[in-house]
């Protein structure tokens, strides 16, 4: 899931992955992205000890959560319509 925090100044971006690996990312907007949103610039990963070693699986887990980072600024759909849009 994506959070948005609105502070003086700006805004930011969390997304959070609520299945195993459990983990939170702060991202940030990619200014120099031609939408001024992009992937996102990773600020913070906050992740389990036991996935800190493997940095395939964990390379592999920030990359699906920087695309539906990209991905949740899209048009909204209606839940009806695609109740499964960002599931993997």
């Amino acid at each position: 899931m994506r959070i948005e925090r609105k502070e003086r100044g700006g805004s930011r971006h969390y997304v959070v992955h609520v299945g195993e690996p459990r983990f939170t990312m702060e991202l940030e907007l990619d200014r120099e992205a031609p939408d001024k949103i992009g992937r996102g610039i990773i600020r913070r990963v906050s992740l389990p000890n036991s996935w800190a070693g493997d940095y395939g699986r964990c390379a592999q887990a920030l990359l699906m959560a920087q695309e539906f980072f990209r991905q949740s600024f899209g048009e909204p759909t209606s839940k009806k319509r695609d109740p499964r849009r960002f599931c993997r």
